[in-house]
């Protein structure tokens, strides 16, 4: 019988600095968890982990590769369910392959240690969710992915689960990453109209008619310059090393989408697809945004597998920067029109003002971007085809 997770002491409640309130929490305050040991890892944790609003997570050594997903739930550790479900355990330290198709478990190298009142929600980065690798965050006794309630105490797996590519990985990869809230910080919509008066949160012709509450809606982008509306991943591509950047060739990975002559493009069940966005988005220093489905009453399809937005995102002199989709259909094709909307940004505030935004300082990848494959890919050429 599985044993039952350890229960985690009661920890003391963090004192709350007087400029923090409700909300995401800040670099700052997350350097601050860091030192306290309230998010701890052996090596410890570096300072290019924490970004404006989240934490990088690392590999750690050990990995195995499962029959199937699972959640261990209430009271059972992710140790005692992998005792029944690994067929194999292998080594990161010196790099290792994960096949696509397949599904593997991997020990994170940070644990957390909660207090009462913060909680985690994590998502894959940005790069991981444009190649298609499935990664979820699991803890001790969860019911769901990806989500670390108040006062958990103990380690945390990442669940990896290549579709498009097989990937190369290691010993400190960073595949996801981790924001810690207080309280309930949804953005009350008055607050919205407000933000979005000051900074347009998306640059559209619609403007205010696309923000709905804490949300605001975005649209496909069908008429890029050039015809390229996006990209399609190749059935049979070579491995992709997912610390690797500006490595590989696109067009050995990648094939390019164009409309069809009436517009629009068809989703093959199977096929993955890199589009962006008609808006430019923009992200400003006391916000930050998550990518949720729009509605599956209008069309059964995944939209976004790695849906943070930290502040600063798109923010600045520049034009702002498109939000690139992950999109798989399910099940059956379907038909994607240019200008359909296709996703919500949903905005949280955050509990202060971060130390530092989103951006080439931090070395973030995809500042001002338009339509951009992962880091991994040299850009696509004009001519490609």
């Amino acid at each position: 019988m599985p044993r039952e997770a350890e229960k985690a002491p009661a920890l003391p409640d963090i004192p709350a600095p007087a400029a923090l309130g409700t909300g995401i929490l800040p670099c700052q305050t997350l350097e601050g968890l860091v030192a306290r040991r309230v998010l701890d890892a052996d090596p410890p944790i570096a300072p290019e982990q924490i970004q404006p609003a989240s934490i990088d997570l690392r590999l750690g050594a050990r990995a195995w590769r499962v029959r199937a997903s699972f959640l261990p739930g209430a009271g059972v550790r992710v140790a005692d369910k992998l005792a029944d479900q690994a067929m194999h355990d292998f080594d990161l330290r010196g790099g290792a392959v994960f096949e696509k198709g397949c599904v593997y478990v991997v020990e994170l190298l940070e644990r957390v240690r909660l207090p009462r009142d913060l909680e985690g929600h994590a998502n894959p980065k940005s790069s991981t969710g444009r190649l298609d690798a499935f990664t979820r965050l699991i803890a001790d006794g969860a019911a769901s992915f990806d989500r670390l309630p108040c006062g958990y105490r103990g380690p945390l797996y990442a669940e990896i689960a290549p579709r498009a590519f097989s990937i190369l990985a290691r010993e400190g990869s960073r595949l996801c990453q981790l924001r810690l809230r207080r309280g309930a910080p949804a953005m009350p919509h008055v607050e919205m109209r407000k933000l979005h008066d000051e900074t347009p949160l998306v640059d559209s012709p619609a403007g205010a008619a696309l923000i709905r509450g804490d949300r605001a809606a975005v649209t496909l982008d069908l008429r890029a310059p050039g015809g390229v509306a996006g990209f399609r991943a190749r059935k049979h591509a070579a491995l992709v090393d997912v610390d690797s950047r500006g490595r590989y060739d696109p067009r050995d990975f990648w094939e390019p989408v164009r409309p069809r002559a009436g517009g629009g493009i068809v989703l093959d069940p199977d096929d993955f697809h890199i589009l962006a966005t008609v808006e430019r988005v923009r992200i400003p220093p006391g916000a930050a945004a998550e990518m949720v489905a729009y509605d599956t009453m209008v069309g059964e399809l995944r939209v976004h597998y790695a849906g943070f937005f930290d502040p600063g995102f798109g923010y600045g002199p520049g034009p702002g920067a498109k939000a690139v989709l992950e999109v798989r259909s399910r099940d059956v094709p379907f038909v994607l029109d240019h200008g359909q909307i296709i996703g919500w940004l949903r905005f949280e505030k955050l509990a202060a003002a971060p130390d530092r935004l989103y951006g080439a300082a931090v070395g973030s990848s995809y500042q001002n971007q338009g339509l951009k494959l992962g880091k991994q890919f040299r850009p696509w050429p004009p001519d490609g085809a």
